[in-house]
């Protein structure tokens, strides 16, 4: 696997990392052992001082680590900024509520015999992130915040396009004073996974990615008896309603489907249109994306971001070629894009049918799928017919019925009047080939705690 930085606008390689040895593998997991020693006795007070220290520097330097999430993943450098500021704030969640949610629970018991039953939230050791490229400061503050919090220690593997961001991030935490050991970026490869989750101190794994990934770490992880939690793909649906506010909900789709270049799992894949205003949305979306702007992530004017990588847009229109040869209708939109940099022209597919097998895929790209439904009862079942779960969304001026039918809706998360947005204080996982568990909140910040229970018993209650 080779680690290196490649420039998405220029294409330019701008540095190489060598991968990590098995010999500094080891090496990490003894200093990760050693440092959870330690860091698990470390009172809260402390581990939150180092935390917060790491949202101040964030902020402080914060356009300092935007330029660098640009320069590696190609992200529109105002979103960038975006995505460090919202790092900031996941770590600052957890300084102020992670000692709260941790806290010892004593139970109610039945019979006084019982005793005193107390559930306590204690560490586990080693926890393993993999994490991908598309925000690569967030996949990070997400997991690290909370399994910091929780006294566990992290060992990262980053996606290997993102290198300075992982290394920047493990230097902050160093910065901010976090202990040797409690946190180690390593450049791994693909066959030392298995080794890393056979290690006796590793007690789990935390991936976002692909299906496929998830697919092989998931298996990996199970054989050596070891907890996962998996934040896969997702196709989420943004259904409209024919009662909706038409402009304004088509400024959310614009935006819900080509922020971060439509290189997010929760961003609007499939747009489920009520027969009643279909041509209506179709006209004011075509006008929406046709004003978006391509061009350097760098410079404030551009609105439409290269993808992260050549291959990965080569990728996305070989998915479009495979879509119209399977009878759906590509509509490109705009201005031609660059010819320098990984643009993928903005692309809407219509007429994709379900036996066309786009139907059920995920365009990781500005590439648009508009079905029509006859009906709300149509389109919830639209929603509902795909393998993924992850996130969507309902856009209706009746706020009461949209909660209706976001009920309706099998996803993990799902908004009305917005897409799928990502926030400090908000839960984030999926159901189905999206994967299971959830990160942030007290939801993510136990996934990988031993819930224990003490009971303390009278020695002459009866038996």
């Amino acid at each position: 696997m080779a680690y290196a930085t490649t420039n998405p606008y220029t294409a330019e390689v701008v540095k190489t990392f060598a991968d990590a040895t098995d010999e500094q593998v080891q090496q990490t997991l003894e200093n990760g052992h050693k440092a959870f020693l330690s860091w698990k006795e470390t009172p809260y007070s402390t581990r939150g001082e180092i935390l917060q220290k790491a949202a101040d520097l964030l902020r402080q330097n914060c356009d300092h680590y935007a330029q660098l999430l640009t320069l590696e993943m190609g992200k529109l450098l105002s979103e960038a900024k975006g995505e460090v500021e919202l790092s900031a704030q996941i770590i600052e969640y957890y300084v102020q509520n992670a000692e709260r949610l941790l806290a010892p629970r004593n139970l109610e018991v039945t019979d006084p015999a019982e005793g005193k039953a107390i559930l306590v939230n204690d560490p586990l050791g080693i926890i393993l992130a993999i994490e991908p490229w598309n925000f690569p400061f967030y996949q990070i503050a997400r997991i690290l915040a909370p399994q910091l919090s929780a006294g566990n220690v992290v060992i990262l593997k980053h996606a290997s396009n993102v290198p300075q961001c992982a290394a920047a991030f493990e230097q902050l935490m160093r910065d901010a004073g976090l202990p040797d050991g409690c946190f180690t970026n390593l450049y791994a490869t693909r066959s030392q996974i298995e080794m890393i989750l056979n290690n006796k101190h590793v007690q789990g794994v935390a991936l976002t990615g692909s299906e496929a990934a998830g697919a092989q770490v998931a298996a990996t992880a199970a054989k050596a008896l070891k907890k996962s939690t998996m934040e896969l793909g997702g196709a989420d649906a943004f259904v409209v309603l024919k009662d909706a506010d038409m402009e304004k909900t088509v400024k959310w789709a614009v935006f819900g489907r080509h922020w971060n270049g439509g290189q997010v799992c929760v961003s609007s894949k499939r747009m489920i249109i009520e027969a009643d205003v279909y041509d209506e949305f179709m006209r004011q979306y075509q006008e929406g994306v046709a004003a978006l702007k391509a061009g350097d992530p760098m410079d404030s004017e551009t609105t439409l971001a290269p993808l992260s990588s050549q291959g990965a847009a080569d990728d996305v229109k070989e998915q479009i070629r495979q879509a119209v040869s399977h009878g759906a209708t590509a509509i490109e939109v705009g201005p031609k894009v660059p010819e320098q940099g990984a643009f993928v022209q903005p692309t809407i597919l219509t007429n994709v049918t379900p036996d066309n097998p786009a139907y059920y895929w995920e365009f990781f790209g500005p590439v648009s799928m508009i079905l029509k439904a006859k009906d709300e009862a149509e389109a919830i079942a639209i929603a509902n017919d795909s393998p993924f779960g992850l996130g969507g969304s309902v856009f209706t001026q009746d706020e009461a019925h949209g909660l209706e039918v976001a009920k309706q809706i099998s996803t993990g998360m799902v908004f009305v009047n917005h897409p799928t947005m990502v926030k400090a204080d908000l839960p984030f996982g999926g159901v189905r080939r999206s994967g299971y568990g959830r990160e942030l909140l007290d939801l993510g910040l136990k996934e990988f705690v031993n819930h224990k229970l003490i009971d303390v018993v009278d020695i002459d209650a009866p038996f």
